[in-house]
């Protein structure tokens, strides 16, 4: 079992190649900052209890395992979230909220645009129902409730792996349905 001095003389060693590597991969410093922290805290919360001599040999999967996650969730995130790029900050508010941001637009536009906007929201609402019950819960708790694939997974009561494969085929299912409607980003 490694001990809590070997574990952060480890950590000390190997931060700066971890970084390098992770900047090469993420090109955004401060992304990569971010997951070398988080798999350093994987590796220290889940395989803390581990031989000092494994540690090498585990921390670079799970670095790899972080900076994969990353790249999924901003490729999510850019497919999901691109739809609301045109509601900006209202009123120069600091915090955006798509409700208000509804709201503010519904009020601006005319009954035809009302309509096609309801439409879009009725076909997102229908094809989100029609997703398997795993698949909707995991679409819905990561990028609805913006939870992390660890605290979906300890939700849902499965694995992190089962989480991530619920919501990319969550995603793929609403986009070819969407397209299939004619409703694109």
């Amino acid at each position: 079992m490694a001990s809590p001095t070997e574990l952060s003389d480890f950590l000390k060693s190997c931060e700066k190649r971890a970084f390098k590597r992770t900047l090469y991969a993420v090109r955004d410093a401060d992304a990569a900052l971010d997951i070398v922290q988080d798999a350093m805290i994987r590796l220290a919360e889940k395989y803390g209890d581990r031989p000092a001599a494994e540690l090498p040999l585990v921390f670079p999967r799970i670095l790899a395992n972080a900076t994969t996650d990353w790249f999924r969730r901003s490729k999510v995130r850019n497919t999901v979230v691109q739809n609301f790029s045109a509601f900006e900050q209202i009123d120069g508010e600091d915090a955006f909220d798509l409700l208000e941001a509804l709201d503010q637009a519904s009020a601006n536009e005319s009954a035809a645009d009302a309509l096609s906007r309801q439409q879009t929201i009725r076909a997102i609402e229908q094809e989100i129902g029609e997703l398997p019950a795993r698949q909707r819960e995991a679409f819905l708790l990561r990028y609805w409730e913006e939870l992390d694939v660890a605290e979906t997974a300890a939700a849902m009561g499965c694995s992190e792996g089962s989480v991530k494969t619920h919501c990319s085929r969550a995603v793929h299912a609403l986009a070819r349905a969407l397209r299939a409607k004619g409703v694109a980003p």
